[in-house]
Formats: structure tokens, C-alpha cells, sequence
């Protein structure tokens, strides 16, 4: 059970480095947009797919977390 908590806490915590990554790589991509906007867009476009895998691995970290808690 303690496993699983620990588990829990690490993916999740990974998880919000990743959200914390997107939102401030999109805030910079903001700034470059009135130079290239098709480029800025490409780059958006992965920067959703990585954005989605954070917040997947970061809900899958509190699940496990709140499972290992009710355990």
C-alpha cells in the first residue's frame, strides 16, 4: 500500500512538471507568433499531444495514489 502512495505521488508529481512545461513552452510560443505562424502552429499542434500524455500520467498518479490510500 505504501508502494502504491509513493507510486502514486511520483507519477503525479511528473505529471505536473510536464503541465507546468506545456503551459510555459505555449507562453513562449505566444511570443514568437507574429514571426512565423505557420511554424508556431506545427509546433502547437505536438506541444496538445504532449500536453494530453502530462495530464494522463498525472491522473493516473492521484488514481493510484487514491487507491493506495483506501487500501
Amino acid at each position: 500500500m505504501v508502494l502504491m502512495i509513493y507510486a502514486g505521488i511520483a507519477l503525479a508529481l511528473i505529471g505536473l512538471v510536464g503541465i507546468i512545461f506545456c503551459v510555459r513552452e505555449a507562453a513562449r510560443l505566444k511570443q514568437l507568433a507574429q514571426e512565423d505562424p505557420e511554424a508556431v502552429r506545427a509546433r502547437l499542434h505536438g506541444l496538445v499531444a504532449v500536453n494530453m500524455g502530462a495530464v494522463g500520467i498525472a491522473f493516473m498518479g492521484l488514481a493510484l495514489l487514491v487507491v493506495g490510500l483506501i487500501l
